[in-house]
């Protein structure tokens, strides 16, 4: 690290560093530490820097800078505090309150109930109010393209491609669900507010459970939709990840906020067609686990969505290999 960047660290925060400590996970390289300083307090530390030119790797700091300045309020029982940032050689570096280790996974029935819940007073808190105008509005529309983006291409042959040897279980299974999860992504485009604040991207690596607070950190992709949306997104992730069922994380995210089954049906139709459209794909560089979580997620998210749009389950589905 550039020694002024250390330099500006320890003015921002008002005492050195007295130790740090790499944290791992994620998709992108970003340059993550805890920080244990002499003054006894701790902090995290996130940063953008310089990457060579044919790097694919897009950094979002300055988005994710801008939720923390203007959402501050909003987010507080739910994200690290802000204690400030700053630009220098080319890194753009954030300072937040250090909560901890990685809690999950584990994803167990204690961790995941006590998530949901507090997943569900996130969304609560904002639902129909009033959100910063600059926000995204229709990021979740987005998902309402890939089923029928891949029947157009001709690229379902390569979702199929990912069973191996059972590909042709997987493309009869595919034609014949396709006009279902095809409606089922379209009626994304349709889903009415009351639109709340979104996270837009709850996983393990982005959240902590502290008692029973869901803290979450990495908001660039933060935007103003459906809550169906983002907890469709968090209960396919957990069951990824070797937690309970999705229709359990439902049930109890619904004790503290009820949620439309339409928009549910919607939303895990756009999501599970979001991995059918990654999970083939080759690697990125710089980014060597992306293809394997997205894998996981895509063999999670299709047999929920088959489920729920009354399809034959996928059985060749866990020919996929993670």
């Amino acid at each position: 690290m550039p020694r002024e960047v250390r330099r500006e660290v320890e003015r921002v925060l008002r005492s050195r560093v007295a130790r740090s400590e790499r944290v791992f996970g994620g998709y992108a390289p970003s340059a993550t530490f805890r920080m244990r300083l002499t003054n006894g307090r701790r902090a995290f530390f996130k940063a953008s820097y310089p990457l060579p030119p044919e790097s694919k790797v897009v950094f979002n700091i300055r988005q994710e800078e801008r939720v923390y300045r203007a959402l501050s309020k909003r987010i507080a029982a739910w994200s690290p505090r802000f204690f400030g940032s700053f630009e220098r050689d080319g890194w753009h570096v954030l300072l937040l309150e250090d909560v901890g280790p990685p809690t999950m996974p584990p994803w167990t029935v204690s961790r995941t109930h006590r998530a949901a819940r507090s997943y569900a007073a996130f969304h609560r808190a904002t639902i129909g109010t009033r959100l910063p105008p600059w926000m995204p509005r229709k990021t979740h529309t987005e998902f309402a393209r890939f089923w029928s983006s891949l029947s157009r291409s001709g690229e379902l042959a390569r979702t199929a491609t990912l069973a191996g040897r059972r590909r042709a279980a997987a493309e009869r299974w595919i034609a014949d669900a396709l006009p279902r999860l095809r409606r089922g992504e379209a009626a994304l485009q349709r889903v009415a507010p009351p639109f709340a604040l979104l996270h837009f991207d709850t996983r393990s690596d982005n959240v902590r459970l502290l008692g029973e607070r869901l803290v979450m950190f990495d908001w660039p992709f933060a935007s103003v939709g459906p809550a169906e949306f983002d907890v469709a997104a968090f209960a396919q992730a957990v069951a990824a990840e070797g937690g309970p069922t999705p229709e359990r994380v439902l049930k109890w995210y619904e004790d503290v906020l009820p949620l439309r089954p339409q928009a549910i049906d919607a939303s895990i139709a756009g999501i599970a067609g979001y991995f059918a459209d990654r999970a083939w794909r080759p690697p990125l560089p710089g980014l060597p686990r992306l293809r394997s979580i997205q894998r996981r997620q895509f063999k999670a998210s299709l047999p929920w969505a088959a489920r729920r749009l009354g399809l034959r389950e996928p059985d060749w589905i866990n020919a996929v290999p993670d």
